[in-house]
């Protein structure tokens, strides 16, 4: 049993593909939870340092966006209370919390497929469909740690020489543009140094050759046939209509059915499989462990 990080790119790729395009292209308010509480679980079983700033800002763009929708849309039979003569309808109001978990929850799953995806694993991915596609996407993920880096570097040089002061706001805005316009000047010549030394090493000349460690193997053939074989209770329900979901004049969800309880198992089965493998990697590391 392996981590769901040493399975082929094209494997990841398809998964993810799968579980954000159901959730994606669908407003039923079950798949969503489904899908946000999945997010949630895989990212949480994720080693990176900036969890809890993850959770802070994900929590402020669901909170905004449930409530731009019945501030701004005034839809819906239901009348809950008046904003300035502005009905705020139930309707509105759910339909609003129903796309907030949906963003907030294709946002996880977006997070993890990034913490999954290295530069690396990209390249592999698309190096040979369009090489210059995945060149840009590789220097572009390697250059957001740098950027971040160097404007930490910049802004504490300036504020010991004294040029960052934060007496005031407009101090800190001012040092704040000092300390951007420093780090986007950096960047932009680390670029050119980077061209330059592609080119000087025949980056673009010749026949482009390929390698990589990376070999798809059994496991990823049956995780790829365990996807498509998840998704077709989904498809199925969706084709059925068991998922139709209306939120004007009245919200009404599609009364469940055979269909609908197994596409809402498959899909939670079809999320739930990296947590399992990252589980059961843990049991093995721990015995294993054990045994010494």
């Amino acid at each position: 049993m392996r981590d769901f990080k040493e399975y082929n790119p094209i494997t990841v790729f398809i998964y993810y593909a799968a579980v954000v395009i159901v959730s994606m292209f669908t407003m039923n308010p079950v798949l969503h939870i489904i899908s946000f509480v999945g997010g949630v679980l895989q990212f949480g079983m994720q080693k990176t340092n900036d969890r809890v700033r993850t959770h802070i800002w994900y929590i402020i763009i669901g909170l905004i966006l449930a409530l731009i929708r019945p501030l701004f849309s005034h839809n819906g039979a239901t009348v809950l209370f008046l904003i300035n003569d502005n009905p705020i309808t139930k309707e509105a109001f759910i339909f609003g919390i129903n796309s907030a978990v949906m963003v907030v929850g294709v946002l996880y799953l977006f997070r993890v497929f990034s913490e999954i995806m290295t530069s690396d694993r990209l390249l592999y991915l698309f190096g040979r469909v369009s090489p210059k596609t995945a060149l840009i996407l590789s220097m572009g993920l390697r250059y957001i740690p740098m950027f971040r880096h160097q404007r930490r570097i910049t802004a504490d040089a300036q504020t010991a020489i004294g040029i960052n002061k934060d007496d005031n706001a407009i101090d800190r805005i001012k040092g704040g543009l000092n300390v951007f316009s420093a780090t986007v000047s950096w960047g932009i010549e680390n670029g050119i140094i980077t061209a330059d030394s592609m080119a000087a090493r025949g980056y673009g000349e010749g026949k482009r050759s390929y390698f990589s460690p990376i070999r798809f193997k059994k496991r990823d053939l049956i995780m790829i046939l365990i996807t498509v074989t998840a998704l077709v209770p989904i498809i199925t329900a969706l084709i059925h209509g068991s998922f139709d979901t209306v939120f004007y004049p009245l919200f009404t969800v599609a009364e469940p059915d055979v269909f609908a309880y197994l596409g809402y198992l498959s899909y939670s089965i079809l999320l739930v499989i990296p947590i399992l493998l990252k589980v059961l990697e843990n049991f093995r590391w721990k015995y294993l462990m054990s045994k010494i």
